[in-house]
């Protein structure tokens, strides 16, 4: 990217909160936070006094299969970036002191996260989506797998993940291809192979519903199915059928139920995509008194694509928006470092923009009927947080308390 002034570095690894054994959990999220606790080198302090003293950021994320790991500056300090980026990989220190004072960070992390009640619908709805497998479970864990997970444990699920094999770099803005593959290769101090993690499908059917009951001043609704895995090629006319349905201001959703009616400020659609599963859902935060409202609205939505797609005009606008947010986002180092190492690490290469572009263009109206009359007649799952209750919602299936930790 010559015309920058930024390199965004990162590495990305193959393993996610989904890849955990039941006594490991949240591992791959307890691991994200360790990594910048230092290595025998560099303590915390001064990782943080060098990337700040360059105006660079670093930070990292952990989803259900993979985690990253990524520092942005100044193109000047690249070789300070690499420097930090491999040294925290390939040789943590998993001091002591400093796993006990993260794992009381994370168990702060697990109790803010309960008590937002928009966040804690999402992952309602994820475990009755996937009943009994770990797609549906929360990334951080909870609060009796991180206090029992010792130091060892954590540096054995380290040494099984954190390898060659499972681990893709990626990086853009103003730089040398060759020289910054040649510094990676440097300072590479970890073992060789690995394998990436074996993975089992859901099997379970979903549960119909689920209810948190609790005080609060909205109800919070997630209603959603199970979709296509990240591997179809159905899932550009998913996308184009999520952005109808509730992706954008033009939406079918926030239309009908933020500007026709004032029964929401935040409503919207989204999909997930993992590995061999996906969902298609839709969230809305509202009074309680509507809450039955707005889920009827949602479902009568759901149908009405289910039976008969899209307008030429909604695939139209549809079609505009993935390409335009897609050509924004290359002006960005970060988001063009995401975008390949990302694309490398789920999909096993990189596709050109051009042809993205034209698997976008290639989206019929026919193909995202049959997509919606696939996706969205599947059953569907309710999700609700908040002062109301399964049966003044019209669910079958019980309400039941929010979790305890």
């Amino acid at each position: 990217m010559p015309d920058v002034r930024s390199v965004t570095a990162g590495f990305w690894v193959g393993t996610g909160s989904r890849d955990e054994a039941a006594e490991l959990f949240g591992a791959s999220h307890f691991l994200e936070h360790l990594l910048f606790k230092g290595t025998p080198e560099r303590t915390a302090r001064s990782i943080s006094e060098d990337v700040d003293a360059v105006g660079g950021d670093m930070n990292a994320f952990t989803t259900k299969e993979y985690t990253s790991f990524y520092v942005r500056l100044l193109a000047g300090s690249v070789d300070l970036g690499l420097d930090i980026l491999s040294d925290i990989l390939w040789n943590p220190a998993f001091r002591p002191d400093e796993v006990e004072t993260e794992r009381q960070v994370i168990l702060e992390e697990i109790l803010m996260r309960e008590d937002e009640p928009s966040d804690l619908v999402h992952e309602l709805f994820a475990e009755a989506l996937f009943p009994g497998h770990p797609l549906g479970l929360e990334v951080l864990g909870d609060e009796a797998s991180i206090t029992a997970m010792t130091v060892d444990d954590i540096r054995g699920f380290f040494a099984e993940h954190y390898r060659p094999a499972n681990i893709v770099f990626s990086a853009a803005g103003l730089l040398d291809h060759d020289d910054v593959v040649a510094g990676v290769e440097r300072r590479f101090a970890g073992p060789s192979g690995g394998v990436q993690p074996e993975r089992v499908a859901p099997g379970q059917p979903p549960q119909p519903s689920v209810v948190a009951t609790r005080p609060g001043e909205q109800a919070h609704l997630v209603v959603g199915v199970t979709a296509l895995d990240r591997h179809d090629d159905r899932r550009y006319a998913l996308a184009a059928l999520n952005h109808v349905l509730g992706g954008g201001l033009s939406s079918r959703l926030f239309q009908s139920i933020r500007e026709e009616r004032g029964l929401a400020y935040s409503v919207y659609s989204y999909r997930m995509s993992f590995d061999d599963a996906g969902a298609l859902a839709v969230y809305a935060g509202t009074a309680p008194s509507r809450a039955g409202q707005v889920l009827g609205l949602i479902s009568e939505e759901l149908d009405r694509l289910a039976a008969g797609g899209v307008t030429e005009r909604e695939l139209e606008v549809a079609k505009g928006h993935l390409k335009g947010e897609m050509a924004l986002s290359l002006e960005d180092s970060a988001a063009r470092m995401s975008r390949i190492g990302r694309s490398l690490l789920v999909h096993g290469e990189v596709l050109e923009v051009d042809e993205l572009v034209g698997r976008i263009d290639a989206v019929t109206l026919d193909a995202v009927a049959e997509v919606a009359a696939d996706v969205l007649n599947r059953p569907r799952v309710v999700a609700a947080v908040g002062p109301v209750s399964g049966e003044a919602l019209g669910l079958d299936g019980g309400d039941r308390a929010a979790r305890a930790v």
